[in-house]
């Protein structure tokens, strides 16, 4: 890519409003299956397990994706991979609008399929997104990356209040058809030949001669922090409207604000504690959090009335906030030499965790209530949080007080 030090150029400009743009798209898109939950149960009759089931694929091609995006990202180029995640997050929708047109039994299927490019997506736009912006700006790298990742939390807490628009018009299926223009005018923008190609940042590392990752039984415990900790994440995020709208009676619009809130709650979490970490300890920060999603879980059985509901999922997102990009932070200053590998490994347990943390209560909610579930849940965080003080035991992050943990959060789920 040209020196980003020349006065920028009008594909220069293209280039980043496209990649910031795609930010914003990818969080739409994350949320666009659990936004729509209410209407896809009532319009194809699904139980509680198959809405459940829904997020398995995304679980699986979310992991191969991360897996195989930094080898991709060397051979193909960045470019490439993000046409390649436009393209995947373009079909996802294709399948979610196509499952309106479709029987029940077809539908399901369709709506599995949107799931699978959906993780698809997720899992191969982390190298492109996250290499982009320092590039752009590279003497204001972390700016840029937080700029990238409040658009992603903006398109996140956006959807659910576009979905509830939607629905309120009788016209659920706009949202779907939205989203897919969208992609399709920013495939469009990126395959254009003015598109600048960047060096390719943050693929796996060559000749790295540290311990290697998967021989520490550190990085194992980082693995199952993230892992556990995305239960906890998918218990709140996955099951937030059908929760408010049957379990409590709230309206349907009231239900959607609560699920744009807690990701809303997720940004300004992670730009608060962004600024908090450089005065305060960052293992302190990263040990607290769990401890607020154990009080989200025991309070959310209370969630009576609008304001208390909408409340308590900001709790709940401010708790989960900066946990995971504060696992990546700590991991990566572990192992500098694979820290680009570890990240992605831990990408692809944060999806493991979120798709099966949303999957498990369908099953579960033929013998227990919410309100049982979400004190149940409290355990997740209990769990993190013991697994991550042993981390802190361990020696994992040498240095955890210097890392821009905030800064270099991968899309999530979220």
């Amino acid at each position: 890519m040209r020196n980003t030090n020349q006065p920028a150029s009008g594909a220069r400009w293209l280039a980043i409003a496209t990649v910031y743009a795609a930010a914003f798209l990818q969080g739409l898109t994350m949320v666009s299956f659990p936004a729509s939950s209410a209407v896809l149960k009532e319009m194809h009759g699904l139980s509680d397990a198959q809405y459940g089931a829904i997020f398995l694929p995304q679980i699986a091609l979310a992991i191969v994706g991360a897996v195989l995006g930094g080898s991709l990202a060397r051979r193909l180029g960045l470019k490439a991979l993000l046409v390649a995640t436009l393209a995947t997050n373009a079909l996802s929708q294709v399948a979610l609008a196509g499952s309106a047109v479709t029987g029940s039994t077809a539908a399901f299927a369709m709506i599995l399929a949107g799931t699978a490019f959906l993780g698809l997506g997720f899992g191969l736009g982390g190298g492109p997104l996250n290499s982009y912006p320092p590039q752009f700006f590279p003497r204001h790298h972390a700016t840029a990356i937080v700029a990238l990742h409040t658009l992603l939390g903006l398109g996140l807490a956006a959807g659910p209040l576009l979905v509830g628009e939607f629905v309120a018009r009788h016209a659920w299926v706009g949202f779907p058809l939205l989203l897919l223009g969208l992609a399709v005018v920013l495939t469009v923008a990126v395959v254009r030949p003015a598109f600048p190609e960047c060096e390719q940042a943050g693929v796996p590392e060559h000749g790295a001669t540290g311990e290697p990752p998967v021989r520490s039984s550190v990085f194992w415990l980082f693995v199952a922090t993230a892992v556990i900790y995305a239960l906890a994440e998918g218990t709140f995020s996955n099951w937030v409207v059908i929760y408010l709208q049957e379990g409590k009676g709230l309206a349907s619009m009231v239900a959607a604000l609560a699920l744009s809130v807690f990701w809303g709650a997720i940004v300004v979490g992670r730009l608060l504690i962004s600024v908090l970490v450089l005065r305060v300890p960052a293992r302190l920060v990263w040990l607290t959090l769990p401890l607020l999603m154990i009080v989200a879980f025991l309070l959310l059985p209370y969630a009576e009335g609008e304001a208390r509901g909408i409340g308590l999922f900001a709790l709940a997102g401010l708790a989960c906030s900066a946990f995971f990009p504060l696992t990546i932070g700590v991991a990566a200053e572990r192992f500098p030499e694979h820290a680009a590998w570890v990240s992605s490994m831990l990408v692809g347990a944060i999806m493991a965790g979120v798709g099966i943390g949303a999957f498990v209560i369908g099953p579960l909610r033929q013998w227990l209530s919410f309100e049982q579930l979400y004190r149940l849940a409290a355990l997740y965080p209990l769990v993190v949080f013991i697994l991550a003080f042993r981390v802190v035991q361990a020696g994992g992050g040498t240095r955890p007080e210097a890392v821009p943990a905030i800064s270099t959060i991968t899309p999530d789920a979220r």
